[in-house]
């Protein structure tokens, strides 16, 4: 199979290392030949580590790098049976470039984007054979991160879904299939993870610190939300959840938090600007965990109810399978369990009334439990993963 990936930045250069490791032909194409000249310089870094590290011979590794050419003219792709765009989340610009390839690629080639919050259906209709048009979002790094979320829209032929989803779980990925819609699985459901932490925060429930212990060490979480939500960007969180709140019609689950807008407005923008909930500095002190067990179980309690009631309200809308919904969140962002199976473990009816306290307390929407969970703890029924 020979695949063009649009875009050479890091989760271009991503995609392409993965689909050249499948034994697939490659072409990374920019504007920029500078970008491409750092991409080709990173593969070959990375490369190399992996040599060192014992994953591949020397052989294997060249053979890896030579798989994929390099081109600043889109005229390349004329020959490609798939073409994936990683490109800026600007829809116009998306558009522009679908437009211009799909006179250059064959009609049999299928084409796709990478996107994390943008309408399938809308990024298609740019096409004159919008049916050859699927989303294949990757998550960050690619070559390591195992899910792949594919998305058909609601123009996309079946067969162009059968055949993207064979095709990416060639390359060792696991694949999900979700309904084009805002955030699709993963963006959606783990917004109460950062939303709800924020506002347990914004309250002076919990500090920062004894928030983050509790859902890692009460929870088993890998990272706590705002240690999370310094790795990947004050400014890019704080994006996406306001991308869904609107996509969402103002949905007040999804509101964003004043204390995350401001923090990205002063630049505290987390690791990479070196300050963000934490003083990434030499030598800072950071706050210290209270580990007040009451306190703690509320936390946690709190932040997991409302992470299970989302994934259920993804299953009510017929947005993903419960099958798919729990395999997002354990390989897209490392859950340490399935949010249904959780669900099933702590008791359905528990979360009903748990959700039902916090709604009676604070009379917000957000707070409002999924009619799938209600249903299934009235007939005491538990989800099928």
């Amino acid at each position: 199979m020979k695949v063009g990936v649009i875009g050479s930045g890091t989760m271009g250069s991503g995609i392409a290392q993965v689909a050249s490791t499948a034994n697939c032909k490659v072409i990374v194409y920019d504007v920029k030949q500078e970008a491409l000249n750092k991409s080709k310089t990173a593969l070959e870094k990375v490369m190399n580590r992996l040599v060192e590290k014992g994953k591949f011979g020397t052989n294997r590794a060249e053979e890896i790098q030579n798989n994929i050419s390099y081109s600043n003219q889109l005229q390349s792709f004329e020959s490609c049976d798939l073409v994936i765009e990683a490109i800026v989340e600007n829809p116009e610009v998306k558009r522009n470039v679908f437009t211009e390839l799909e006179v250059i690629v064959s009609e049999n080639c299928i084409i796709a984007s990478n996107t994390s919050s943008l309408s399938i259906a809308s990024l298609a209709a740019s096409l004159k054979k919008p049916e050859r048009f699927i989303g294949i979002h990757f998550f960050n790094p690619a070559p390591l991160m195992k899910l792949v979320e594919v998305v058909p829209a609601i123009q996309t032929e079946e067969s162009v879904l059968k055949k993207t989803k064979e095709t990416i779980e060639s390359w060792g990925k696991v694949v999900v299939q979700a309904k084009d819609t805002p955030g699709f699985i993963v963006n959606k459901v783990a917004r109460p993870f950062y939303g709800e932490a924020l506002r347990i925060l914004e309250e002076g429930i919990a500090d920062v610190a004894t928030i983050d212990w509790t859902m890692k060490e009460i929870g088993g979480f890998r990272m706590g939300p705002f240690e999370l939500m310094d790795f990947i960007g004050n400014d890019v969180n704080y994006t996406v959840t306001e991308t869904v709140f609107k996509a969402f019609y103002y949905d007040a689950r999804y509101k964003p938090a004043f204390t995350q807008k401001r923090l990205s407005e002063a630049g505290y923008l987390g690791r990479k600007s070196g300050r963000g909930y934490y003083n990434y500095a030499e030598g800072a002190s950071n706050p210290k965990p209270k580990q007040d067990e009451a306190l703690t179980k509320m936390v946690f309690n709190r932040v997991l109810v409302m992470l299970i009631n989302e994934a259920a309200d993804t299953l009510h809308m017929n947005i993903a399978s419960a099958k798919d919904i729990d395999l997002a969140m354990t390989n897209g962002v490392n859950y340490p369990k399935g949010l249904l199976a959780w669900a099933n473990e702590i008791g359905i009816e528990r979360c009903v009334t748990e959700l039902d306290s916090l709604f009676n307390e604070y009379h917000e929407e957000r707070y409002r439990c999924s009619p799938l969970l209600r249903k299934m703890a009235a007939i005491n029924e538990i989800f099928k993963v």
